[in-house]
C-alpha cells in the first residue's frame, strides 16, 4: 500500500512540474480587468491567437504608456485605495463628499449630455469632464485611473453615463 502511495505522489510530482511555465511578467497592465478594461492599451498578437484559441471573441490587449497623460497630486482627504469617487468630489465639490465615495451613489445626480465639469461614472468608476478633445474622447480628471495614481488625460466616454452635480441637465 505504501508503495502505490509513494507511486501515486511521484507521478503527480512529475505532471505538475513536467506543465509549467514560466510567467510572462509585464504583459498586461495590472489595473486592466475584464469588468473594466484599459485606455491606453494596444492589441497582442499573442494575445488574439491565445483567444480566438480558447473560443473567447475580443482580442487580449498588452499595457501601452498612455500620451498626454499628466499625473497629479492625490485628491486631499481622500483614503488611499479606490478613491475615484472620493477625488471627482473633490474636483467638482472642493471636498471629499464620504456619500459620493462609491461610484454607484454618482447616479443619483440628473442626467445630462457631455459637456465639462459633468461627470462620467458607471459601476466601480467615476470621472470628471475638463473639455471636449474630439468624438466621444474627453480630456478629464480621473482618480485613480491606475496604479493608485490620479491623472489628467485624454480618455472615452463610451459606456458612462454622463450626470451633473450641479443638478441642472
Amino acid at each position: 500500500m505504501l508503495r502505490i502511495t509513494s507511486l501515486v505522489l511521484f507521478s503527480l510530482l512529475l505532471v505538475s512540474t513536467g506543465e509549467t511555465r514560466p510567467r510572462q511578467v509585464g504583459a498586461a497592465h495590472p489595473d486592466c480587468i475584464v469588468v473594466m478594461p484599459c485606455e491606453g492599451v494596444i492589441n497582442s498578437p499573442r494575445g488574439e491567437y491565445i483567444a480566438k484559441k480558447l473560443g473567447f471573441g475580443g482580442p487580449q490587449k498588452v499595457y501601452a504608456p498612455r500620451r498626454n497623460a499628466m499625473i497629479v497630486a492625490h485628491p486631499p482627504g481622500c483614503p488611499a485605495r479606490a478613491f475615484c469617487g472620493c477625488g471627482a468630489a473633490v474636483r467638482v465639490f472642493g471636498r471629499p463628499v464620504r456619500d459620493l465615495w462609491l461610484a454607484a451613489n454618482w447616479f443619483k445626480f440628473p442626467r445630462t449630455s457631455p459637456k465639462p465639469g459633468a461627470v462620467a461614472v458607471r459601476r466601480h468608476h467615476v470621472f470628471v469632464l475638463e473639455h471636449h478633445v474630439a468624438g466621444d474622447v474627453w480630456r478629464v480628471y480621473d482618480a485613480n485611473s491606475g496604479g493608485r495614481k490620479t491623472r489628467i488625460h485624454d480618455r472615452s466616454i463610451a459606456g458612462y453615463t454622463i450626470v451633473s452635480p450641479s443638478g441642472a441637465g
